[in-house]
């Protein structure tokens, strides 16, 4: 991106020749044409000029500073200074400090050279002159050294920046199959014990269908509705494993989502989002998740609860989310997921709290910070 300053400096050194070229006093040391020539040439490549390092265009400054040279030498307008510190600017900005010192350090040694011998010319002058260019070619020297520190530590910054956005979805990768690897087990095991007894039971009633009929279709209408446990737990395992919600949608969108999975499950889910709602850290999201898939799991299985609702909060400094059914309650301590949901909210700067509620029920409640 072009300095601004810079840009306010070259225009007001191309319009100057130009007022003068119309008002007839133009011309410097070798006429109106060649000089108007340069000018156009310097505007030409102006245009097109990069100003970053990494442009594969650099060529263009070494020529936007031999034409500025050139300006300079047939100039005689008074703005051939600011023209070469513009110059030099840029030689700064593509090819580094150095480049551009070494270059100002030759100008100024050309200048003091070429002065004295130029009719009228004398060594006063050309101290004179020499001093005068070399105060702002440092001044320039200083500015262009402070932005382009400016732009390499921005750079650093967004380079930074991106590898700590790639970690944190890699760690929301990991923590997301770490999850889903978890509630595999949880089906495998659950749905397994399903079978076996099925498996059991059928037997049975293979072996009692002739010595004991009615015990054999006991047995066969034990096995249907245990097969029937085992369909809803199935279906409740794969609502459970879709794709985590957090890519396609964040925050609320991805709750209502998941709450919405519950459909036709046995239970009612209300889903209801309090305050204005803001981004969230992906930890914090991942706890939220999590905790409404717990909730509403155990819900389902262990507390014969109907309805549930749950509740996303957002205060000033922090989110609270509830997830409260009308089931039995628990009186025993919290099993291994809500335990582990605990942890994960410490491990954020949270707590999270569950059981009984004073109104019957079961209630998780957890508060995290935004």
């Amino acid at each position: 991106m072009r300095p601004l300053s810079f840009s306010v400096v070259f225009w007001v050194v191309v319009a100057v020749p130009v007022v003068r070229f119309a008002a007839g006093t133009g011309g410097g040391r070798f006429g109106p044409l060649p000089q108007a020539l340069v000018l156009a040439a310097l505007v030409a490549v102006w245009l097109t000029l990069p100003w970053e390092r990494t442009s594969n265009r650099k060529y263009l400054g070494a020529v936007f500073f031999a034409l500025s040279l050139t300006a300079a030498i047939m100039g005689g307008y008074g703005v051939e200074g600011p023209l070469m510190v513009v110059a030099l600017a840029n030689i700064v900005f593509l090819f580094g400090l150095r480049a551009g010192a070494v270059l100002s350090a030759l100008l100024l040694l050309g200048l003091v050279l070429s002065v004295p011998a130029m009719p009228g010319g004398t060594w006063t002058a050309a101290l004179a002159q020499t001093v005068s260019l070399g105060t702002m070619i440092a001044c320039m020297l200083g500015l262009a050294s402070a932005v382009t520190e400016a732009r390499t530590s921005s750079e650093l910054l967004e380079r930074a920046h991106r590898e700590l956005r790639r970690h944190a979805d890699r760690v929301r990768e990991l923590t997301v199959a770490e999850e889903r690897a978890r509630m595999a087990r949880d089906l495998h095991d659950s749905t397994g014990h399903h079978l076996t007894v099925i498996k059991v039971g059928l037997e049975n009633a293979e072996r009692y269908r002739d010595r004991d009929p009615e015990q054999a279709w006991a047995e066969v209408r034990q096995a249907k509705e245990l097969t029937v446990e085992a369909l809803l737990e199935a279906r409740r395992w794969v609502r459970a494993l879709r794709p985590l919600a957090l890519d396609g949608g964040l925050g609320g969108a991805a709750l209502a989502e998941l709450a919405r999975s519950f459909d036709g499950t046995g239970i009612t889910v209300r889903f209801v989002v309090e305050g204005a709602e803001r981004p969230l850290g992906p930890d914090v999201e991942l706890v939220l998740y999590r905790m409404l898939q717990e909730g509403l799991t155990n819900a389902l299985r262990h507390a014969n609860a109907r309805s549930a609702t749950a509740t996303l909060c957002f205060e000033e400094e922090r989110v609270v989310f509830e997830v409260r059914d009308d089931g039995t309650g628990a009186d025993a301590e919290p099993g291994f997921g809500l335990s582990t949901l605990a942890e994960r909210a410490r491990a954020v700067g949270g707590t999270l709290v569950s059981g009984s509620a004073a109104g019957g029920g079961f209630s998780v409640r957890a508060e995290l910070p935004t």
